[in-house]
């Protein structure tokens, strides 16, 4: 029988993106799959704009503006300030050479092309081998509700900068959305990797927002049960460490969610789902907690500051998974 080899990554934007960054240069090309959020994206001024989608993709390419974790580095910002001339909104701002990949992308739909065809046309354009899929093909929108009411998941994490407090979380469009078919072949077990002889080892859920990065992906219908009757070890790495979220919301909407701001936090939304959970050294204390829910718990150095510590969280979680 082949050796199972095939990881299924499921990541958000910054923080996946990293610990994506660290798997692609730990696995070969073949051995990783990417599906990334979608419920984020967008129509901005005539642009399809998918997040999530590019921060993974221009990580991969070595692209990404590594300062800020989104972008592109070296980007220039002509037309937003032209643009402002016209007293038009620029809140969510495009730079020059993004604005590029919106165009191509808007003319690759527009030929009628998927949203996962799009995806892998653009990668290949960029060099890319590793496999990115979009969750869906079809449109899901992240929606918080707030003091102000529902706000679309760009208005509130853009244009207010998260400061409203979130009470709840919707995805409208979720029900009628169906897995992208690479997606779905993966789990289903038909796809090209199990042609290749490569079968799904296992799923790693990077460390991104649960609630509106990780939750639209794993609530499509259908995601879930295919996610267990795969029969592979799931893992989660916690995007929590000592109290904090390093980058975006998570951390605030624990908090208005009433839960605490903590790893095991994390460990017990996901208790469902996954077998083990990696966390952070400054975490240690939480163990015990984590497996008591009966879930596998190993400690790493899951700070991701630069190259060398992407690829060593990488290889952790591999060692981790092979426990299994």
């Amino acid at each position: 029988m082949a050796k199972a080899s095939h990881i299924l990554a499921l990541s958000g934007g910054v923080g996946g993106a990293k610990l994506v960054q660290g798997l692609a240069k730990v696995l070969a090309c073949e051995q990783l799959t990417i599906v990334a959020n979608t419920a984020d994206d967008f129509i901005h001024l005539g642009f399809p704009v998918s997040p999530d989608l590019d921060t993974v993709m221009y990580t991969l390419a070595g692209l990404n503006n590594q300062q800020q974790g989104w972008g592109l580095e070296n980007e220039s910002w002509q037309f937003m300030d032209a643009l402002a001339q016209f007293n038009t909104e620029t809140w969510f701002r495009l730079g020059d050479r993004d604005i590029a990949t919106h165009t191509v992308r808007r003319q690759f739909l527009e030929q009628g092309n998927s949203l996962e065809v799009t995806t892998q046309m653009l990668c290949q354009s960029l060099g890319i081998r590793n496999r990115l899929i979009p969750m869906s093909n079809e449109r899901v929108s992240t929606q918080v509700q707030t003091e102000q009411g529902w706000l679309d998941f760009q208005d509130y994490f853009v244009r207010q900068q998260c400061e409203p407090e979130v009470t709840d979380v919707r995805f409208l469009g979720l029900e009628r959305a169906q897995l992208s078919p690479g997606f779905d072949e993966l789990l289903s077990g038909h796809s090209a990797v199990n042609a290749k002889n490569q079968r799904l080892r296992a799923v790693i859920i990077c460390p991104s927002n649960p609630f509106v990065s990780i939750d639209p992906i794993l609530k499509i219908p259908t995601v879930l049960d295919k996610l267990k009757r795969s029969g592979v070890p799931i893992i989660a790495v916690s995007p929590i460490i000592n109290g904090q979220a390093i980058k975006g919301p998570t951390a605030k909407m624990m908090k208005a969610l009433d839960m605490p701001v903590s790893a095991s936090a994390v460990a017990n939304y996901y208790r469902d789902i996954i077998d083990g959970f990696v966390i952070d050294g400054s975490d240690s204390a939480e163990i015990p907690v984590i497996e008591a829910m009966s879930i596998r718990v190993i400690q790493a150095q899951s700070l991701m500051t630069n190259l060398d510590r992407k690829i060593q969280l990488a290889k952790d979680c591999l060692r981790f998974i092979d426990q299994f």
